[in-house]
């Protein structure tokens, strides 16, 4: 994993650094308090996947240019704007392994700075004059802000489908994978059969690396890598795969202890354990790997349109870390 994770690192490092001096030449505000918590989460060790996406799609279709790296920048804070909202909906206390926003400041000041990300990143998006970009990252801003809206309406229901859980992640997660790949084929004026591939290879990248965050939650050892609590979804009454697919398949008597250690929400690391060994009895986690893999095969044989290249390798080593990462 740490040999991936470093030759990926080292084939977008110069991009890496482009989008980090665009993230801080667009940040412009007019008053300090709105850099400062926007710069909170906004330079606390994001992977800047979704903006690597954008850029590279552009690339693999023939362009490298400035447009594609603003269009890459207003993703990004889109993505920091839905994360800053996220926290204060869900009560997280941790993100990235710091406090979040809204804990240090305010929620309301935590709320207005989220909201001028938006503003930003349809900004940026304008001043490129692509009509179909802009259409796309406010067609994302919508399904994202209804799938927030729908996974409230679930939360601490330990009755979820499968297929409800997947209507969540599509539009919280795969929706911005999938418009990041979408844009930047259409900046650079890609054939549309390239276009239907590269969003294919952004859906699927985005279902699969939301199902092995949800695996994280119930895998990870070494907490501080992760940059939050255990059982932190469960905590925040999101009931994900795992534990679908467990309850579905648990003795009655294990289903009500299962129920019982999720309403609870403050449940101890003992409680936590016994439910981890559930999800390995019952088949949870191994079931969630399976499928996340299956979308990352399909991810993969996406890009067969594509001649190879360097940047062909390096987005098929993208879907490879969305199920082998650690955090």
């Amino acid at each position: 994993m740490s040999d991936l994770k470093q030759r990926l690192l080292d084939m977008v490092r110069d991009d890496l650094q482009k989008i980090e001096s665009s993230l801080e030449f667009h940040l412009i505000t007019n008053f300090d308090l709105v850099s400062k918590v926007a710069s909170h989460l906004l330079f606390s060790g994001g992977k800047r996947l979704r903006p690597l996406l954008l850029i590279l799609s552009a690339r693999i279709c023939g362009l490298n240019g400035r447009v594609a790296l603003d269009l890459a920048t207003a993703f990004e804070y889109l993505h920091t704007a839905t994360l800053l909202h996220d926290d204060l909906v869900d009560g997280a206390s941790i993100r990235r392994g710091k406090p979040v926003a809204n804990s240090l400041w305010d929620n309301s000041t935590a709320v207005l700075v989220g909201d001028f990300l938006f503003a930003r990143a349809s900004s940026i998006a304008a001043d490129t004059r692509n009509i179909e970009a802009i259409k796309v990252l406010a067609g994302v801003t919508e399904e994202m802000s209804q799938g927030e809206i729908f996974q409230l309406t679930k939360k601490g229901n330990t009755h979820l489908t499968e297929e409800e859980y997947l209507e969540v992640i599509r539009r919280k997660t795969a929706v911005l994978f999938q418009g990041a790949c979408r844009i930047g084929a259409s900046v650079a004026d890609a054939e549309e059969d390239h276009k239907s591939a590269l969003t294919n290879y952004g859906f699927n990248l985005g279902i699969a690396f939301q199902m092995a965050d949800d695996l994280l939650d119930y895998l990870q050892e070494d907490l501080s890598t992760l940059g939050k609590k255990a059982g932190a979804d469960l905590r925040e009454g999101k009931v994900t795969l795992p534990v679908i697919h467990t309850l579905n398949k648990a003795t009655e008597k294990d289903r009500v202890r299962i129920r019982a250690i999720i309403r609870n929400g403050d449940f101890s690391i003992d409680e936590f354990k016994l439910l981890v060994d559930l999800m390995k009895q019952y088949g949870g986690l191994t079931y969630t790997r399976e499928k996340a893999l299956a979308y990352v095969q399909t991810a993969k044989a996406s890009l067969s349109v594509f001649p190879d290249s360097r940047t062909r390798d390096i987005l098929m080593g993208f879907a490879d870390y969305a199920l082998a990462r650690n955090a």
